[in-house]
């Protein structure tokens, strides 16, 4: 199976054993995106960790020769899913319609104490 790996400093660097991102048949599989800055802090409060995802997910596709149109499926990790309404609000200035799919759960707890988590697959041909 041949795949690429991806590498770059315009996100976060993995905080465990993981890629940031693998492409595979043209599609890349990007690991989720915490609130971590590119110099490894978190940013405080949900919207601050929200807006820091978006701009790493944004790092990653940037390292990958890719824009936020070729992003086809996202997956959305929260703690407190009653600030939902915030992600469809960022959203909206984040994409572009026709919007890629996407699925939303809430979970106990995230890395590091985040409050939002997201990937991304994004399909580059």
């Amino acid at each position: 199976m041949k795949r690429e790996i991806l590498s770059t400093p315009k996100a976060p660097s993995a905080v465990g054993t993981y890629s940031q991102g693998v492409k595979h048949q043209g599609v890349w599989y990007f690991s989720g995106q915490i609130g971590l800055d590119l110099q490894g802090n978190m940013r405080e409060g949900f919207d601050a960790q929200l807006e820091q995802v978006l701009k790493n997910i944004d790092g990653l596709l940037e390292g990958a020769n890719l824009k936020r149109d070729h992003i086809i499926k996202t997956t959305i990790f929260m703690t407190d899913l009653g600030l939902f309404s915030k992600v469809n609000e960022a959203y909206t200035k984040f994409f572009q319609a026709p919007y890629p799919s996407r699925s939303t759960v809430q979970v106990p707890a995230l890395p590091k104490g985040a409050l939002v988590e997201i990937e991304v697959i994004a399909a580059a041909e």
